[in-house]
Parts: structure tokens; sequence; C-alpha cells
């Protein structure tokens, strides 16, 4: 596969105008006492910028020819430590161990298209050991993390950023500002990851999995959507379990607020739940 073609496999669309880059950089406002993980560093023009402002950078890369160019920039940012990885299954969690002095761990990029999903999961899961993260994305991957109830945009992205996270829209970015120009507009996102969900979470386990059971066939009802996703609790176990946390089982996912989806979770909770 050529570096092309690797290009096109991960919806790599290359930040190359500065400006931009600074503002991202500044949206980001480390400082010395911070550890940066820069996902995504491609060409580089991100990572000058936040090496001369973090403490300690981590600059992950996927791409070999890539990593390798960035290997270079070591000579003059000495804190830079270059990873080859992917950033789909990269132990961010690890972080603070790398630099435990860290005031705070700091997650920026620009996430490929066609991994960003993946990425953001991801980053998520490790949100216990991170304070913020600053993402440009293709703009409606961003209109997900900040979508309200009700509309098409607000899903499983949109519930589990939003709970356990406060998230902003800060810019949008034109196509103009990549190489090659991408056909879709992008937007850059940064949220502060809060140390405890914004609604009542007792068990995170089962509320992921009932989100996940709930936009899993947006198009059917509550009612319907829950039960393929807990077939050993039948309609009445389903029914049972709406009626407890006071929803209506015509409604659809799509039109819960997060404090909706807490109560629906407690009601899974328990050894009888699933």
């Amino acid at each position: 596969m050529t570096r092309a073609d690797r290009r096109r496999a991960l919806g790599q669309h290359f930040l190359a105008d500065p400006v931009v880059a600074e503002r991202i950089v500044d949206a980001v406002a480390s400082t010395p006492a911070d550890l940066v993980c820069e996902i995504g560093a491609g060409e580089g023009i991100l990572t000058t910028f936040l090496a001369a402002r973090a403490g300690h950078l981590v600059a992950l890369e996927i791409d070999p020819p890539l990593y390798a160019r960035l290997l270079r920039l070591k000579a003059a940012w000495p804190e830079l430590d270059v990873q080859l990885a992917d950033a789909r299954t990269f132990p961010y969690e690890s972080l603070r161990e790398r630099w435990p002095a860290a005031r705070g761990v700091l997650i920026v990029g620009n996430l490929p298209y066609s991994a960003s999903k993946p990425i953001l999961l991801r980053v998520w899961e490790a949100r216990a050991a991170l304070d913020q993260a600053t993402l440009m994305l293709q703009w409606e991957v961003a209109e997900r993390l900040v979508a309200p109830p009700g509309g098409k945009a607000y899903g499983i992205l949109s519930v589990f950023w939003q709970t356990w996270a406060d998230v902003v829209l800060l810019f949008r970015v034109p196509p103009t500002a990549f190489r090659p120009p991408p056909a879709v507009e992008s937007a850059v996102v940064q949220a502060t990851f809060r140390p405890a969900p914004r609604v009542p979470v007792e068990d995170p386990a089962t509320f992921v999995r009932v989100v996940k059971a709930g936009f899993a066939q947006r198009r059917k009802t509550l009612a319907n959507a829950l039960r393929a996703g807990f077939p050993r609790l039948g309609a009445a176990g389903i029914a049972a379990r709406l009626e407890r946390a006071g929803l209506d089982g015509r409604r659809r996912a799509e039109t819960l607020n997060l404090q909706e989806f807490a109560r629906l979770a407690e009601s899974f909770a328990g050894p009888e739940g699933a």
C-alpha cells in the first residue's frame, strides 16, 4: 500500500493552515506544567506549536513514513515523545504514569475522518485519566458531540460525552485549511472531563449497555429497541423497567435526555437487570 493509499484509507486530510493551528493550540492553552498527547501528528504543523508550550508532548502517528519525519523534530524539542501508535487502541490511561508531575493531561488532534468514532470512544473510555480533549472533527461528527435530544445528530456519542464532559463547539474549519481539501467542513470541539457524571450513574457498564441498545435500532420504539438489546427479559420485563423509570416505551431513544437515560439505566441495575 502506498502512502497515498494509506492516507485515503484513514481519511487523512492534513492541516496546512498555520493560523488555524495556532487557534487550536491557543484553545488548548497548555503550560509547562501540562502533559499533552497529540493524536495523528501527521506532518507536524500542530506538533511544533504544542511542543513550544507543553511541558511534555506525546505525539501519536500510525503512518511509518510520517513517524520517521516527526522523529527529526526531537532535535529541536527534546521533550517530544513520538510514538508509532494507533490512536484507536492507544492506552491513554497510561499517560499520567509517563509524567506523574503533570498538572493536566490534555488530548489534542486532527482526527482522521474514517477513524474518528473509534478514537472518540477510546478517548472517552480513558476519561478518568484525562482532563481535556480538543479535537478537530468532520462537522457532522462534531455536531453529534454537542447535539441536544430530539434530532438525528443526537446519539450514543452525544450521551456518552455530554454525561461525562462539558462539551463546546469552538469554531468551524473550512476545507481550504487542509491538504488535500476534504469535501466537507470540519469543526473544533473541546471537552472538559468532569470528576463525576452530570447525572447519577451508579453502574456505568449498565448505563453504556442501555444507551447502546436504545440507539442500536433508531427507528424502533424504545420498548422494541431495548427488547432486542436485552432479549432475556422479554416484553414484560422491558415494560416493567420502563414503568419503573417513568418512561413511555413508545418514545424513541433520540428523545430521551441525560436524566431520563440515567433513570432508565438505574431500572436495569442489579443481577436481575439483564
